[in-house]
């Protein structure tokens, strides 16, 4: 279904990459205001059309990415702290990042609360657990404060239930997202459309009132 007022839009769109093709005629449009899941096997083309739609307005888009993109010369707060650095002036950051004034650094506190690595600001990435560093690359995108989030497999790391609260967390915090998600059970609970890719094609695109668990399982089969 076509949103009427598209905000990412693609129309046959075909992509290769050392000359293996990955996506084939992608045509699909997603509207502000849409929560989108995409769903399907391991290797099936979801990074890359994240990447695609994200091109699209890299500007205005909280992104984690699946590798989380953190520094590991710098801290947990250093990192969390560049989400915002289009939000202030280049000297204003400098300054934050070397010695961050109070109400900096209780913002990135507070977020780094929520995500449970309040006691990790002064590690850096490379001294924190897998799950860890996908929590700060959360609240890197987070601190960008954006109305748009895109993530790839953003809580895969995380034991079920943490994950959950923290998709939710994300989810309720932007307005649109649209999200390459490893399960399907929480694509259905948490999302209001769900675009399942296989072999590079989209092989279904529902919305969730209108799909149930046993046909987002057929989009794993024979992958």
């Amino acid at each position: 279904m076509t949103p009427v007022e598209s905000m990412f839009q693609l129309t046959g769109a075909s992509f290769s990459h050392d000359n293996e093709p990955v996506l084939h005629d992608i045509t699909l449009a997603i509207g502000e205001g849409e929560k989108v899941a995409l769903v399907g096997p391991s290797g099936a083309g979801k990074s890359t059309l994240l990447s695609l739609l994200w091109r699209q307005h890299p500007d205005a888009i909280a992104l984690c990415p699946q590798d989380s993109g953190l520094v590991d010369l710098l801290s947990t707060y250093q990192n969390i702290y560049m989400g915002g650095l289009s939000r202030f002036s280049t000297f204003y950051n400098l300054i934050n990042l070397i010695r961050p004034w109070a109400a900096r650094r209780e913002e990135v506190a507070d977020l780094a609360r929520t995500l449970g690595i309040e006691d990790k600001l002064q590690n850096s990435p490379d001294q924190l657990s897998g799950g860890q560093r996908q929590r700060v690359a959360l609240g890197r995108a987070l601190y960008r404060q954006q109305s748009v989030f895109m993530g790839d497999e953003p809580v895969s790391s995380l034991d079920p239930e943490q994950g959950e609260q923290l998709l939710k967390h994300v989810l309720d915090q932007h307005m649109t997202a649209v999200v390459a998600i490893h399960s399907p059970e929480l694509a259905l609970r948490y999302f209001d459309r769900i675009i399942a890719l296989k072999n590079g094609r989209v092989y279904g695109d529902w919305q969730a009132t209108e799909v149930d668990l046993s046909v987002l399982e057929t989009v794993y089969q024979d992958a």
